[in-house]
């Protein structure tokens, strides 16, 4: 049984109209069925898909990353990967089922994968705990990472979840230090990491595991550090103010691209995700292979720079590179030229509209 939005009725009416075309028994018994009504159906459903996903706002796009039939981690991880093998548990308190992690292969090249899991139906989400990691699971994900760290394996991140885990047994068994160490982790590893958030990337829960060389998005993803009903009932004490805490969030892919927060985005399928699972996970593959070839040639130092560079950049114009002066082994900050001519004329736009002034007078005087 399929399930449909707020702003898709339009859409299920179409698709329950097909439905009823393609039978052959109707009202009558059987009949034949009408093939060019259903592909004129078809073509209006397509049309409609095409104008609704074309003009999502901030809180639409937050119920589709959401939605109960999009692919999962697990989903992905059997179409992209081959020879996946199972890692479980923390050495220390259990196995956590929010995350599912191993090795595989894809294209004959090995990788870790690590997949925040919400589970299928409602039994898998209530073992799986709605994708809401425990300290359990971060320390999981932390003895994997630099496992294939000291093995010079790349990391393939599925962020997934709303949020950590903010049940009172967590809080005891230590979340906050868990997801902190785990960021650490990810920034001190020095094999490329790339990160793909295929539906929610709520708070902490998601930061922990998307400190990477690469943050990709999938079109209809979100990525923030709270809900837009966490927000709007703090700032409102009105959930129902969600829209307006979406659009102020800037929480969606679009944006989170123009803001320099992450790296790519990859289209969805007309319709979302969900309406073609099979062709958003080739796409997803093209950009695993694409954006690990891009680190081929990178030394550990390099990789270990590049994401220093890369979260440094964000909120700021400068960005973090190795000193060139030989003497000086640390990092320094360095301006692109790009920068430095801006920043001097912004600083200097009263003289050159002064300048800019007189010419225009001297070329009028000249004229007349």
């Amino acid at each position: 049984m399929k399930n449909y939005l707020d702003f898709e009725k339009e859409i299920k009416a179409l698709e329950e109209e097909i439905d009823s075309l393609k039978s052959p028994f109707g009202s009558e018994g059987i009949s034949e069925v009408d093939t060019d009504k259903i592909k004129i159906t078809q073509q209006e459903i397509n049309q409609k898909l095409k104008e609704i996903y074309a003009n999502l706002n901030s809180w639409q796009k937050t119920q589709v990353a959401r939605h109960e039939d999009r692919p999962k981690a697990s989903y992905y991880i059997k179409k992209i990967f081959s020879q996946f093998t199972l890692l479980s548990g923390d050495r220390y308190f259990g196995d956590d089922k929010s995350v599912t992690a191993g090795f595989g292969l894809i294209e004959n090249k090995s990788v870790l994968i690590i997949g925040q899991e919400k589970g299928e139906d409602l039994n898998s989400r209530i073992e799986r705990n709605f994708g809401m990691m425990s300290p359990e699971g971060y320390r999981k994900c932390i003895r994997l990472m630099k496992l294939a760290d000291r093995f010079k394996i790349p990391i393939i991140s599925f962020i997934d979840t709303p949020g950590a885990y903010p049940g009172i047994g967590a809080e005891q068994r230590g979340q906050a230090s868990a997801i902190a160490n785990s960021i650490e982790c990810c920034m001190s590893l020095t094999v490329p990491n790339i990160s793909i958030i295929i539906g929610e990337g709520g708070s902490g829960g998601a930061i922990a595991l998307a400190s990477s060389n690469k943050v990709i998005m999938l079109e209809n993803s979100i990525y923030s550090v709270i809900s837009p009903e966490g927000c709007a009932s703090i700032l409102w004490r009105d959930p129902k103010k969600s829209l307006q805490a979406a659009e102020a969030m800037k929480l969606t892919a679009k944006d989170l691209l123009q803001l320099g927060i992450i790296d790519e985005v990859i289209s969805e399928p007309l319709g979302g995700a969900h309406r073609d699972p099979e062709a958003i996970a080739d796409e997803i593959k093209y950009s695993i292979l694409k954006n690990l070839k891009s680190f081929e040639n990178f030394s550990r130092e390099e990789v270990y720079d590049h994401r220093k560079s890369k979260f440094l950049q964000i909120g700021r114009e400068r960005g973090f590179n190795q000193s060139s002066n030989l003497d000086d082994k640390g990092l320094s900050y360095k301006e692109t030229n790009y920068h430095r001519i801006r920043s001097h004329l912004d600083k200097n736009k009263l003289v050159y509209i002064g300048i800019g002034l007189v010419i225009i007078v001297g070329l009028v005087s000249l004229i007349y």
